[in-house]
């Protein structure tokens, strides 16, 4: 798909829908490790706006092979705890990660949208805790919802912030 600039006071999506292809995809694969994901959505660019960009991201999240979910999982990081947090409740989740990271291979990933400070860390050990009971085939659906929240708090703060 051949592309074109975009005005000087274009809006985020804009920039989005007339990049050059690679660098869309660049900024896809900043909010999804997915490759398949990102050129899917590359493809079917241009979108009217935001909100169609995102039912098209929740849509291809939910295509994802399980090959694509692995690629995506193995780029995630733990999510971070706030600075103030206690030793022992670092030592404790350090301690989570581990045994779920064991249990089923990749980093355990988990939106936390919408919450303080303060329900992070106690929200955190509950889910990762529960999460431990699932087999592999719930957790990796449970996973790939996850994964499909953080890609879209990503998409809306790449295009509502700073934009390519």
């Amino acid at each position: 798909m051949q592309t074109r600039a975009a005005p000087a006071t274009a809006t985020p999506l804009e920039r989005f829908n007339t990049a050059p292809a690679d660098e869309a995809a660049q900024t896809l694969l900043a909010c999804l490790n997915s490759r398949a994901w990102a050129q899917r959505l590359t493809a079917h660019r241009p979108y009217p706006d935001l909100p169609a960009l995102l039912a098209a991201a929740d849509e291809a999240a939910y295509d994802l092979s399980p090959d694509d979910l692995a690629e995506a999982l193995a780029a995630e990081s733990r999510p971070a705890l706030p600075e103030d947090t206690y030793a022992a409740a670092h030592t404790a989740l350090s301690a989570a990660h581990a045994a779920y990271e064991s249990r089923f291979g990749h980093v355990f990933v988990i939106s936390l949208a919408g919450l303080s400070p303060d329900e992070t860390l106690n929200h955190l050990l509950a889910a990762i805790r529960s999460r431990l009971n699932n087999d592999l085939d719930e957790e990796r659906v449970v996973a790939a919802e996850e994964l499909r929240h953080l890609a879209r708090g990503r998409l809306i703060s790449t295009l509502r912030g700073a934009g390519l």
